[in-house]
C-alpha cells in the first residue's frame, strides 16, 4: 500500500491506496489552530504512525514543495515555511519511521493521473475544484468528501466543500501517481 501526503502547515491531507491503486483511506490533520511549528510536525507524525499501524504501508509519497512563485499565491516567507515543513516531515519518515518519503511534483502527478487543469481564461472553476471533480470521477464517488453548510452571510444555508476535501484529493493524486509509477509499470 502507498500513503500519499499533501503537506501543508494549515491542513495536511492523507490518502492510502491499495495494491490495485484504489483508495482505502482518506483523512486529514487540521493544523490551523496549532500555533507551534513543531507541534504541527508532531501531529502529522502521529497521524502517519496511526496509518502505518492500520495499513501495511510500503511507500510514502509526498507532494513536492513549490520551488517558484505563482503570481498572487504565496510570499517567499510562506514558500520557505512550507518547504521547511515538507522537509521535516520527510526527515521524520526517514529517521523515525524508517521509510523514505518520495517527493512528487504536483503537475507531474496530475499528468500521470490524466487530470487536466484548465487555465482561468478557459474556465471559471478553480484548480482545486477541477482536481476534486476529476478525483471524484476516478474513484467513482467511493468516498464522500466533507462539506459544510454556511451559517451566515449572503450564501447562508448553502452547502459547500470543506477545505480539507481539497487536501485529501491532492493526497490521492500523489499516492495514485506513485502507484502508477512504481506498481502499475511493473505489470
Amino acid at each position: 500500500m502507498i500513503l500519499g501526503l499533501d503537506i501543508s502547515t494549515s491542513c495536511t491531507g492523507f490518502c492510502v491506496v491499495d495494491e490495485k491503486g484504489n483508495p482505502v483511506d482518506f483523512s486529514c490533520v487540521d493544523l490551523k489552530n496549532t500555533k507551534n511549528f513543531f507541534e504541527k510536525v508532531k501531529k502529522v507524525k502521529s497521524h502517519i504512525l496511526h496509518l502505518m499501524i492500520r495499513y501495511p504501508i510500503e511507500y510514502i509519497a509526498v507532494e513536492d514543495y513549490l520551488t517558484s512563485f505563482a503570481r498572487g499565491r504565496s510570499s517567499s516567507g510562506t514558500l520557505f515555511k512550507l518547504a521547511k515543513f515538507n522537509g521535516i516531515i520527510q526527515w521524520v519518515c526517514y529517521d523515525d519511521l524508517k521509510m523514505q518519503a518520495y517527493p512528487i511534483n504536483v503537475n507531474n502527478a496530475r499528468k500521470i493521473n490524466n487530470i487536466i487543469v484548465l487555465g482561468k481564461k478557459k474556465t471559471s472553476e478553480s484548480t482545486k475544484d477541477q482536481v476534486l471533480r476529476q478525483v471524484k470521477a476516478i474513484i467513482n464517488d467511493s468516498f464522500t468528501f466533507p462539506t459544510k453548510v454556511l451559517k451566515s452571510g449572503p450564501r447562508k444555508g448553502l452547502e459547500v466543500i470543506e477545505k480539507s476535501s481539497y487536501d485529501m484529493a491532492d493526497a490521492f493524486v500523489i499516492a495514485k501517481a506513485m502507484w502508477l509509477e512504481k506498481i502499475a509499470n511493473k505489470s
